[in-house]
C-alpha cells in the first residue's frame, strides 16, 4: 500500500488493533488495487516505450524511401534533359507521363541498337566475302605474271647480243613492271590475311624481332641504325610485328635522299600502353599526307617500286592491337612514325 495512504489511515483510527484487524482484508484489497495498477502502468509505460521505438523506425524508415523516390526523381529529371527533351513543351502538356516516354525513347534505342548490329553484320560478311575475293584473284593473277617474267628473262638471255638497246630496255621496263604487279599483289594479300591469322600469339623480345628483320632485308650499306636496348616485350603474333618494322624500315630506307641514312628505333612505357617510334633523316612528308599515307595504294612518289599498302598494313596491325598510329615530319628533316601498342 502506499506509505502516503497509510500514514493517513493510522492517523484517523490512531491505533486500535481490534479497528486494524477488522479493516485488514480492506487494507489487503485497497494494497492489491495499487499493486495491480502498478503493474498496468507498467505494462503501459512498456508498450508506449514499444510503440514509439516503432514508430521512430517507420519515421526513420519512411524518410529513407522518400529520399530514395527524391533521388530517382532527380535521376529521371536528368535523364529528360540529358535527351534534350523541351521543358517548356513538357509543362504545357497536362498528362504528360515520364515513364511512358522513357519507355519509348527506350524501344527507339533498342531498335537503333538491333540495326545497327545487323548493319556490322552485313559490313562484317562483305568484308570477308571481299578479303576471299581479293584473295583469290591475286593467287590466279601470280601464276601468269611469274610466266611472263620467266618468258621474257629467257628471250634476253638468248638474244641479248642480237636485240638492239631500244629493244632491250623495253623488255626490261616490261620486268620493271611485272616487279611492281607481283609487289602489288603481294601487298593486297598482305593486307587482306593480316587480321586472320590462326598462329598462336606468345611474348615477342622486340629487338629480336627488329634482328630478324634486318637479316632477311636487303638492307644498303650507307644505313646505319641506332636500335634502342631493351625494348618492351609484346604479347602477339610474330609475323605481324615483323610486318610493322620491316614496312617502316622499307619506307624510311626508300624515302631518303642522303648520302648516310640513320633510322632510329625506340619506346617508351605509358599508361596504358607501350609508344614506339621509327625516325630517319630521310625526305620528309608535307603535312597534308600525314593522313593520306595510311591509306591503300597511296605513294609518295609514283617512281619507286612501292605497292603503296606497306603503311596501310602497318596501320591495320597497330589498329588489331588497340593502338594509335601517326608521324611527325618537316620536308627535308625526315620523319618519326609512332604508334601504341595496348599493354
Amino acid at each position: 500500500m502506499k506509505s502516503l495512504l497509510n500514514r493517513q489511515i493510522n492517523k484517523l483510527i490512531k491505533t486500535n488493533p481490534e479497528v486494524l484487524q477488522s479493516l485488514q482484508p480492506f487494507f489487503n484489497a485497497v494494497n492489491e488495487s495499487y499493486g495491480n495498477y502498478e503493474d498496468q502502468l507498467s505494462m503501459l509505460q512498456r508498450a508506449m516505450k514499444i510503440s514509439s521505438d516503432e514508430l521512430f523506425e517507420a519515421n526513420k524508415k519512411l524518410r529513407e524511401e522518400a529520399n530514395s523516390l527524391k533521388e530517382v526523381n532527380e535521376n529521371l529529371s536528368n535523364i529528360l534533359k540529358s535527351i534534350n527533351l523541351d521543358a517548356t513543351k513538357l509543362a504545357d502538356e497536362k498528362e504528360f507521363n515520364q515513364t511512358e516516354y522513357l519507355k519509348k525513347q527506350a524501344e527507339e534505342i533498342i531498335l537503333m541498337t538491333n540495326q545497327r548490329e545487323e548493319l556490322l553484320k552485313n559490313l562484317e560478311t562483305q568484308n570477308q566475302e571481299l578479303n576471299e575475293y581479293a584473295h583469290v584473284v591475286s593467287h590466279d593473277l601470280k601464276a601468269p605474271l611469274r610466266n611472263i617474267d620467266t618468258l621474257i628473262n629467257w628471250v634476253i638471255e638468248d638474244n641479248k647480243e642480237r636485240m638492239g638497246e631500244n629493244c632491250l630496255n623495253s623488255l626490261n621496263l616490261v620486268l620493271s613492271n611485272v616487279e611492281k604487279m607481283d609487289l602489288l599483289i603481294k601487298g593486297i594479300l598482305d593486307y587482306s590475311t593480316i587480321d586472320k591469322l590462326e598462329s598462336e600469339d606468345r611474348w615477342l623480345n622486340i629487338n629480336h624481332i627488329i634482328e630478324e628483320v634486318l637479316r632477311i632485308m636487303n638492307i644498303p650499306k650507307n644505313v646505319n641504325f641506332k636500335i634502342q636496348e631493351n625494348l618492351p616485350k609484346l604479347y602477339g603474333n610474330a609475323w605481324r610485328f615483323k610486318q610493322v618494322f620491316q614496312n617502316l624500315i622499307q619506307n624510311a630506307i626508300k624515302y631518303s635522299d642522303k648520302e648516310e641514312i640513320i633510322i632510329e628505333i625506340g619506346s617508351k612505357e605509358n599508361k596504358d600502353s607501350f609508344e614506339f617510334f621509327v625516325k630517319d633523316n630521310g625526305i620528309g612528308i608535307a603535312e597534308n599526307y600525314f593522313h593520306k599515307i595510311f591509306n591503300v595504294f597511296t605513294k609518295l612518289q609514283s617512281n619507286t617500286p612501292s605497292s603503296g599498302i606497306g603503311l596501310s598494313i602497318v596501320k591495320k596491325i597497330v589498329n588489331y592491337y588497340d593502338g594509335e598510329i601517326w608521324l611527325e615530319s618537316q620536308e627535308g628533316l625526315g620523319s618519326t612514325f609512332f604508334f601504341t601498342i595496348s599493354k
